[in-house]
């Protein structure tokens, strides 16, 4: 009886000290949580966030730096932060292309709150520069109507024919033939 007794303390042990040395099962690390989220999702995951930032920082060739502040102390970025001007102005930026997308461009959201599909995104202005130059994309004023160049008559008058090439001859290609009434 008392074998067996000693023999199931053992036992006991035994198991009580394999278990001690086995490995403790590692608690799930939390995901990070990131704060002071204004436009982009609360749910959003590392890879987006990351996938995110890539885009907008290639499309001003900025770094990180450009909208974040350093932390002086931590001597690391204070992803957080609020204090530069540039990254309130990211925030609108980014309002407006949404904005844009969903209005002239019907894009729907994904899965997590972000642009499925877009338009119009940082890089479609900046293209690579923080600030973008602007850009003429109307014509300097020319002539008035009736002295030539857009709506008006070819330079020499109506019924002239354009100076250089040749008169006459086989009309081009796809022209219909001239009708007789």
């Amino acid at each position: 009886m008392i074998n067996k007794k000693i023999l199931a303390t053992f036992g006991l042990l035994s198991v009580v000290a394999v278990m001690a040395m086995a490995p403790a099962k590692q608690e799930e690390k939390e995901k990070p949580k990131y704060t002071n989220l204004k436009v982009l999702p609360k749910s959003i995951t590392d890879q987006q966030l990351h996938t995110v930032m890539d885009q907008w920082s290639r499309s001003l060739g900025a770094r990180c730096g450009f909208c974040h502040a350093r932390n002086e102390e931590t001597k690391k970025m204070d992803f957080a932060s609020d204090a530069k001007p540039e990254k309130e102005m990211a925030r609108h930026m980014f309002k407006m292309t949404a904005m844009l997308n969903k209005k002239f461009f019907e894009a729907k959201k994904d899965s997590t709150g972000m642009m499925a599909e877009t338009g119009v995104n940082c890089n479609t202005c900046h293209r690579g520069t923080s600030h973008p130059e602007l850009v003429k994309t109307w014509p300097e004023r020319g002539p008035r109507p009736g002295q030539g160049g857009l709506g008006g008559p070819p330079p020499g008058g109506l019924g002239t024919p354009p100076s250089g090439g040749q008169q006459g001859g086989t009309p081009p290609a796809g022209t219909p033939p001239p009708t007789r009434e």
